[in-house]
């Protein structure tokens, strides 16, 4: 008998074909983490889950173990129910929706449950999705948020060499294999300082800040160190659009 698992929290990061009429779905739950789901008869067109298995769209999910001929990190999915409170992404936002899935993918090993890097993630697509929202403060704070939780964030308000402590009026570089240092260049002390809070005072402390290039720098140099060379497609696109728009 296939036991069914109790209900999960889940966003869908990506679809894979399995076949003419089924997915694989990487997805995104708040109690198990990363699961690889297989979504038998998901694109026919007669299936309810075609209008339900969204990016970016919170998901109730009830899902099987696969079978005993099957791959033991597959599961199946069994029931999904829509349950968003928010619109979708639309254009810039909608590729910094797509950016933040490939960090998750590429980042997170499977099984391993983040219960406040889930809740991170909703309410970064929630603030994504309304309109006239900047979504620079958001990627940034969701980024810390997100070296945080994986342990790759130092304390920022320590020089990490020293030990001393953070002084708003100096300048300091994220390197990361030494942490935070003290630097001619960098971000400055106050800023770090200041992003030391929640996801949205993270955002909050970076909408209108000068040095949102410098952070953003910064956190790109630790998360292509462990990301290795393979390089984000999202972020590639992202380059793109934003070429196109500017001529």
């Amino acid at each position: 008998m296939v036991s069914k698992s109790p209900g999960l929290h889940a966003f869908v990061l990506h679809a894979y074909d399995w076949s003419e009429s089924s997915l694989v779905l990487d997805v995104f739950t708040r109690e198990l983490g990363r699961l690889a789901v297989v979504a038998k008869g998901a694109k026919r067109p007669t299936s309810q889950l075609r209008a339900v298995l969204l990016p970016m769209q919170r998901l109730h999910l009830q899902l099987a173990k696969a079978k005993a001929d099957e791959a033991a990190d597959i599961h199946n999915l069994r029931h999904a129910e829509w349950g968003a409170e928010h619109p979708m992404p639309a254009g810039g936002a909608l590729l910094a929706g797509y950016y933040v899935n490939e960090l998750l993918m590429r980042l997170l090993v499977r099984s391993q449950a983040h219960p406040l890097l889930w809740d991170a993630y909703a309410e970064t697509l929630q603030a994504l999705a309304r309109p006239g929202q900047a979504a620079e403060p958001w990627l940034r704070a969701f980024e810390l948020g997100l070296l945080d939780e994986l342990g790759w964030l130092p304390a920022l308000d320590a020089d990490s060499v020293t030990q001393q402590s953070v002084q708003p009026a100096r300048r300091y570089a994220l390197s990361p294999e030494l942490g935070l240092v003290g630097s001619d260049e960098g971000v400055s002390g106050a800023l770090w300082l200041a992003l030391r809070g929640s996801l949205a005072q993270r955002a909050s402390a970076l909408t209108g800040s000068g040095e949102r290039s410098a952070l953003k720098a910064a956190l790109r140099g630790v998360l292509h160190y462990h990301l290795g060379h393979q390089p984000l497609r999202s972020r590639a696109v992202l380059h793109q659009a934003h070429d196109l728009l500017s001529t």
